[in-house]
């Protein structure tokens, strides 16, 4: 079978790697990061997206590690809750999964760990492409043939930079950027999920699963030229756009500072003429980030794993076909996921204070009304049937 590397140890990377390895492939999985990398907001996992779950063998092991939120509610700068209703925001039908990134990726790398070869601290240098594999070298030094090399490393992909050319020619911004972190649960929130609204800006603040710590993610209005890196300089955007907030947000600042897990960076979409090349091909953000804006990051890199794995597993004896065959079937798929998370980003935030105010007036009459039920489920109806939009390929 194949020898295959795979740049990137998140979710779309040991995903593949895992269900390659299962089919007979040599696998190894660079990651520039010297470790997994923990921490992380909740993601989700819905549609198509369950069925990879359901094919890996990991349904029962992910239920312990969702974050288990009962309720979510408004919250405005006064402090006032409002327009409670059951569940965590991402969890749109009975059944979807929401897990914080870092349990994911971590019960990823346990499953496949034994099966995979992993260089942790490490990553690409250049990829030459011939008509039997690609010539890597890496930044440590040396070079390796492969018979393929998939990028599964996100949004500012260095795979991608190497095959297919400059960042700037595959990712638009979404004119915002977000924040995440975890601060201490000074605000004793159980099981709960609040959702702040305010002009241009909106975060969300959550419970891990012990009610410990929260966990933080904002999004703010982002005109300048944004370096993910800069941490000092993300900083101080954050306090910039939440400094008249209101509520508890000085003492949420005060907790961003003291984070160790503190990561910014611009909302974006990835939009490829191509996912594949001869022996090369991308998955996940890499390929097509819908933007976090969508909360469907995580099931296109789940279901462009199989998908990509299936179509090896199809194609063994003809790389290029098994390449095609995975864009075909992927395309559609993100594309559609891509342009509902183009209508949610329209409606990102509130623009003014009377949009704002009729957000909110909606939101308090929310749990009163008759078949609110009925109403959430019609609001994220593009979501639900994007999720489901492809069959997966028979296992």
């Amino acid at each position: 079978m194949h020898n295959v590397l795979i740049v990137g140890a998140s979710i779309a990377g040991p995903a593949l790697a895992l269900l390659l390895a299962r089919y007979g492939f040599r696998v190894t999985v660079v990651e520039r990061a010297p470790a997994l990398r923990p921490g992380g907001y909740a993601v989700d996992i819905r549609g198509s997206a369950l069925g990879v779950v359901d094919h890996l063998g990991l349904r029962e092991k992910v239920r312990p590690l969702e974050t288990d939120t009962a309720s979510n509610a408004v919250v405005d700068a006064h402090g006032r809750i409002f327009g409670r209703v059951e569940r965590g925001f991402g969890v749109i039908d009975e059944g979807d999964i929401e897990i914080h990134r870092g349990d994911l990726a971590h019960l990823l790398y346990e499953e496949s760990k034994d099966l995979v070869s992993y260089r942790f601290g490490d990553s690409i240098d250049s990829i030459v492409e011939t008509e039997t594999g690609a010539r890597v070298t890496f930044e440590s030094g040396g070079a390796e043939d492969f018979d393929l090399v998939v990028g599964a490393d996100g949004v500012h992909s260095r795979t991608r930079a190497l095959a297919y050319g400059p960042e700037q020619e595959h990712v638009q911004s979404l004119g915002t950027a977000m924040a995440i972190f975890t601060a201490p649960n000074h605000l004793g929130l159980v099981r709960e999920q609040l959702l702040f609204s305010a002009t241009n800006r909106i975060a969300s603040i959550k419970c891990d699963r012990g009610n410990d710590t929260l966990k933080v993610c904002v999004f703010y209005k982002v005109e300048k030229s944004f370096d993910a890196r800069d941490a000092f300089i993300n900083r101080a955007r954050v306090r910039d756009a939440f400094a008249d907030a209101g509520w508890e947000f000085p003492r949420l600042l005060d907790a961003m500072d003291r984070a160790g897990d503190f990561y910014a960076d611009v909302t974006c979409q990835v939009r490829m003429p191509s996912y594949v090349r001869s022996r090369v091909a991308l998955v996940g953000d890499a390929a097509y980030c819908p933007s976090p804006l969508s909360g469907q990051g995580t099931s296109l890199a789940l279901v462009g794993a199989w998908e990509l794995a299936r179509a090896l597993l199809e194609h063994p004896l003809d790389l290029p076909k098994a390449l095609l065959r995975y864009d075909a079937r992927m395309r559609p798929f993100a594309e559609q996921n891509q342009n509902v998370a183009l209508s949610i980003a329209k409606q990102f935030a509130p623009e003014t204070k009377f949009q704002l105010f009729m957000r909110n007036l909606a939101m308090r009459m929310m749990p009163y009304m008759p078949g609110t039920s009925a109403i959430m489920k019609l609001a994220m109806k593009g979501v639900r049937d994007a999720s489901r939009s492809l069959e997966l390929s028979s296992a």
